[in-house]
């Protein structure tokens, strides 16, 4: 059985650990529309949450919440939006995505209809440019798997 998220990153790689990866979406309409949406991905093909061990559990959740925390501080979103669903594709990934009132979508979900149109594009809204938001994510991260 074939799974794009044990053959490819999955997006613009942030951090790797021997846990998972954080992957930028860079590419497509989520990208162009949510330009602070990162995933983390497990390496281990696992579908399920409850799939992990406690420790793994604790581990992945804890880099969650470090993603989180960096996003909330480096752009203050209106809301983070935080969810694993993996009905396409059956390998554990957790979306980490900043949200804000001026986004296309707000307040629906990002698989919603767009409601608006970003004079000037998402990304040129955000505080911070992304490779200094990658950055402080990938740093976030370093100090997290300590």
């Amino acid at each position: 059985m074939s799974c794009v998220l044990c053959e490819t990153d999955g997006g613009l790689v942030v951090a790797r650990t021997p846990r998972f990866r954080v992957v930028r979406v860079a590419e497509g309409d989520e990208a162009r529309r949510f330009p602070a949406f990162y995933r983390l991905i497990w390496s281990q093909h696992v579908a399920e949450f409850s799939d992990l061990g406690a420790a793994d559990r604790h581990a992945c959740m804890d880099a969650v919440a470090a993603i989180e925390r960096v996003l909330r501080e480096q752009l203050a979103p209106t809301k983070v939006n935080l969810a694993t669903l993996g009905n396409v594709v059956p390998h554990l990934h957790w979306h980490v995505i900043a949200r804000f009132d001026w986004d296309s979508h707000f307040p629906a979900p990002v698989w919603a209809a767009a409601q608006r149109e970003v004079a000037g594009g998402a990304a040129a809204r955000l505080r911070v440019p992304l490779q200094q938001l990658d950055a402080a994510v990938a740093q976030s991260l370093s100090s997290a798997i300590r």
